[in-house]
């Protein structure tokens, strides 16, 4: 839960997560619109995969007439046959507990459980994970040099992992550093706030665990978590 505030203040600017599954805007970084709990996208794929889950589970559902307009938009900002329609369907089924739960079973299956898997993998604790956790969120799973498999990448040519026994402070220093230079190159991800006052503050602090309370910044606006 601490991990999913912690990424709720950096995408919502709040802490209050589970408000966030009828959230839908497109806020004009070439991915369509962007929703729900963890920002799923229309032009990424993410969205696709969980509204097909859904009418899987719940066949003619709100959104479930949308299947064929996110096929077609995937890949692109575009909203055709979304609009004008699809927000306010959108916000309608988020108050379906069904909707809700694929919300969550979505965030793990494709970022939350490969994310912590890899970084207990790498020897890393709690901050770690997290570290991992709000890469993959926001520059997608892949191997290209700007999502979380080449970060960690580049991560790895600049220090050991733990469990290749290299340190865990200068490692995350040298994956941050790598999630840094990624977000620069993308006008949209510039703003670096959520590695440079959240993640390294902790890491500063030498708080490889996350333990509360904890207090940090994301674009200016503090945030505090206090168990």
């Amino acid at each position: 839960d601490i991990a999913m505030q912690l990424v709720s203040s950096a995408e919502n600017s709040t802490l209050n997560w589970k408000a966030q599954y009828k959230y839908i805007e497109d806020i004009k970084d070439g991915r369509g619109y962007t929703a729900g709990i963890i920002g799923f996208c229309s032009g990424t794929g993410d969205m696709l995969d969980l509204v097909q889950l859904y009418a899987n589970r719940k066949p003619g559902n709100v959104l479930a007439k949308y299947l064929p307009a996110l096929r077609k938009v995937n890949g692109s900002a575009s909203h055709k046959g979304l609009d004008p329609n699809f927000t306010k369907d959108w916000r309608t089924a988020a108050a379906d507990s069904a909707f809700q739960q694929c919300q969550n079973d979505e965030r793990d299956r494709v970022y939350f459980t490969p994310a912590v898997s890899q970084a207990k993998a790498d020897g890393l604790h709690a901050l770690g994970q997290f570290c991992y956790y709000d890469a993959i969120v926001m520059h997608g799973p892949g191997t290209d040099p700007v999502s979380f498999g080449g970060i960690r990448k580049t991560a790895m040519k600049k220090a050991k992992t733990p469990a290749q026994g290299g340190n865990e402070v200068t490692y995350l220093n040298a994956f941050l550093d790598a999630r840094k230079a990624a977000m620069k190159t993308e006008e949209a991800h510039s703003d670096t706030s959520r590695v440079d006052t959240e993640q390294r503050v902790f890491l500063k602090a030498g708080n490889l665990d996350l333990d509360p309370p904890l207090s940090w910044k994301v674009y200016g606006e503090p945030f505090h978590i206090s168990k």
